[in-house]
């Protein structure tokens, strides 16, 4: 399964959208956890749904306590996909 990659740069601007700390792109080994869970239909967000879709990567929360999927290869930046650790 491919890996989502972004421009450096672009991340110095995306932000979390609770509380405006600094996001960046989760190591892989989270990754596979994440696909993971998301396979064994245990992965859900904030708003207590299931994350569905290709996750191809996700954006951790600079206090490493939320990530943010990325799906189809589109950020979800909105504060219920947000996914607990």
């Amino acid at each position: 399964m491919t890996t989502f990659s972004i421009d450096p740069t672009l991340l110095n601007y995306i932000v979390c959208p609770e509380t405006r700390q600094i996001l960046r792109l989760v190591d892989e080994s989270l990754l596979e956890t994440l696909r993971a869970r998301q396979l064994a239909q245990t992965l859900k967000n904030r708003g207590g749904d299931l994350v569905v879709g290709t996750l191809v990567g996700a954006l951790i929360r600079q206090d490493g306590r939320v990530v943010y999927p990325i799906i189809d290869d589109l950020p979800d930046l909105v504060f219920e996909s947000g996914i607990l650790l």
